[in-house]
């Protein structure tokens, strides 16, 4: 019997997983639409940040309560970064979501001026391995959707 892509979508429907659209991009990344505390943006959706990020300059608009401790992280570069925590934050992709969600706040200005530079539209965050791991991703890359469960 033939499998096809559409039975992926329902194997994974029958074992409680959600269905989130990924939109593609001119840098070749993914973007998808969320909420933080109630609140739509768009964040990219990076496999190889081992957090999840929102910029710092967002962290009004996203209601975030920053923690006094700062930690460092490394980038895909050699230099570290230096990271503000917001702990206890809600997220909801799709109908997934996650309660109690500690998110790392950076200055993206880097990342979005060189999305601006392609024609492409900036970011408010990066949605990274902390969050796929919770909830058990798979994407599908062909049909362009993430599947997150429980």
């Amino acid at each position: 019997m033939k499998t096809t892509i559409d039975d992926l979508s329902n194997f994974l429907k029958n074992k409680s997983y959600f269905k989130i659209k990924l939109h593609a991009i001119n840098s070749n990344h993914f973007t998808l639409i969320l909420k933080v505390n109630k609140v739509k943006g768009v964040f990219i959706l990076d496999t190889g940040a081992s957090s999840s990020f929102i910029d710092l300059k967002l962290k009004d608009k996203y209601n975030l309560k920053l923690e006094n401790s700062r930690i460092e992280t490394n980038g895909a570069g050699p230099y570290k970064l230096i990271t503000i925590v917001s702990k206890n934050n809600y997220i909801k992709i799709g109908d997934w979501a996650c309660r109690r969600l500690q998110i790392a706040l950076i200055d993206l200005s880097n990342i979005n001026d060189v999305f601006e530079s392609i024609g492409t539209n900036p970011v408010d965050g990066i949605i990274g391995a902390d969050i796929l791991k919770k909830g058990n991703a798979i994407i599908d890359y062909k049909k362009k959707y993430l599947y997150l469960n429980y």
